[in-house]
């Protein structure tokens, strides 16, 4: 029997990230990498195997993301050989209403996709242009779109609800909410490491990352989440605002001749911790310069205090807290933001242990603490190559529950 292989594409408008994943009694990683800066004199293509000795970083030329992916497969012909290839998993922001589930990538669904280019326009039209890539490439290679936003289509319709006019509902403006692969992966693995009770209680998942988000959790669906119609909204981010007053758009206009591209521009690429700092859009850097920067202190202060708030907001949408979630890049390795984050949250039932926290244990709660707090690395790889093999009927007599080792 030929080995079958799920392929991972994650798409930026410079970059491509990609995992490699063996599909056999469970997924197992053989590598994940990138290939970053497209389109730039110094683009450069990293690997990370699953030896040490199988890591490289090189600088290559790669002027579209055609060319990328030429790169890419190239490579993994050299590497395992094409046909070991069964399919690729695409992360695709968007899915509109309509695609609420992984969905095998089609000329049809292509189009409807590129009618919701309006809605992402920084991330569809790249994430597409990968899908056409690989297809040109490998014209029989089945691809498969799996949508950030399908995890929150069970938003009841008061979260859904945006309140403006009605007639913009009726074009698909709602609340969508992202990091959904996120959020899938990590209601699998609180029930595989708590238990199945804990996986379906009252849950709040705090994805914070350069992209920082929130999602309310209940029965191991979406109940709320801080994201709305894009990305932008909710907690401040490294570079995203996070909620704005609406009317600052227009103040923007009217004093500053701010267009909408310009005021798009501003609050998805110099505002959140960038903005507020003046210097980093960095947790970790604002974190170290904080004492002798007021500037970076408030931006650390002003990013714990918003997350705070939507813990307490989620909290009191749920009728209380049993888990409490970090996971990202800030949330799973930062016990200082972590720490500013619970303090004061007591009334909630939240207490944190230093000592647990300072060593970012799997669970950070105190004893006395009736919320248990928890730290989980999220794999988004892994849960697109989950949903593409289930998908796709590779998972018949697999386990394709995360198992420590098996990324």
């Amino acid at each position: 029997m030929e080995p079958k292989n799920i392929l991972t594409v994650n798409g930026g408008s410079s970059s491509i990230k990609f995992a490699l994943f063996a599909v056999g009694e469970a997924l197992q990683r053989i590598f994940k990498g990138s290939i970053e800066r497209i389109g730039l004199p110094d683009a450069v293509f990293k690997v990370k195997g699953a030896e040490a000795a199988e890591d490289f970083s090189r600088p290559v030329v790669v002027s579209d993301h055609m060319m990328a992916v030429d790169l890419l497969m190239d490579w993994i012909e050299d590497r395992i050989g094409r046909s070991a290839v069964t399919a690729v998993g695409h992360r695709v922001v968007h899915g509109g209403a309509k695609y609420c589930e992984p969905q095998i990538i089609t000329e049809a669904m292509v189009a409807d996709l590129k009618q919701l280019a309006p809605f992402a326009p920084e991330h569809l039209p790249q994430e597409l242009l990968l899908a056409e890539a690989f297809r040109k490439r490998f014209p029989d290679l089945t691809q498969v779109a799996c949508f950030d936003t399908s995890f929150h289509h069970t938003l009841p319709r008061v979260a859904q609800l945006l309140p403006i006019p009605r007639k913009y509902e009726a074009q698909g403006v709602r609340r969508y909410g992202f990091h959904g692969l996120s959020y899938a992966f990590l209601v699998r693995e609180l029930a595989r490491v708590a238990g199945t009770e804990a996986g379906m209680g009252r849950v709040i998942f705090a994805h914070l990352g350069n992209g920082a988000s929130l999602a309310a959790v209940h029965y191991g669906q979406s109940f709320d989440t801080s994201m709305c119609f894009t990305p932008t909204a909710g907690v401040p981010m490294s570079t995203r605002s996070g909620d704005l007053d609406p009317g600052l758009a227009c103040y923007l206009a009217r004093e500053e001749g701010m267009d909408p591209a310009g005021f798009n521009e501003m609050v998805n690429s110099r505002s959140g911790l960038l903005g507020m700092s003046e210097t980093s859009s960095d947790m970790r850097d604002l974190l170290e310069r904080e004492k002798n920067d007021v500037r970076a202190a408030e931006a650390v202060a002003v990013f714990c205090y918003q997350v705070k708030k939507w813990i307490g907001s989620f909290s009191a949408a749920l009728g209380g807290l049993d888990t409490l979630v970090f996971s990202a890049g800030i949330g799973e390795n930062s016990p200082q933001v972590r720490q500013r984050i619970c303090t004061g949250l007591g009334f909630l039932g939240i207490e944190i242990d230093e000592e647990r926290n300072l060593a970012n244990a799997a669970v950070i709660s105190a004893e006395n603490s009736r919320v248990f707090v928890r730290i989980i690395r999220t794999n988004e790889e892994w849960m697109i190559a989950s949903l593409v093999s289930e998908k796709l009927g590779l998972a018949l007599g697999v386990e394709t529950t995360y198992k420590e080792g098996a990324t």
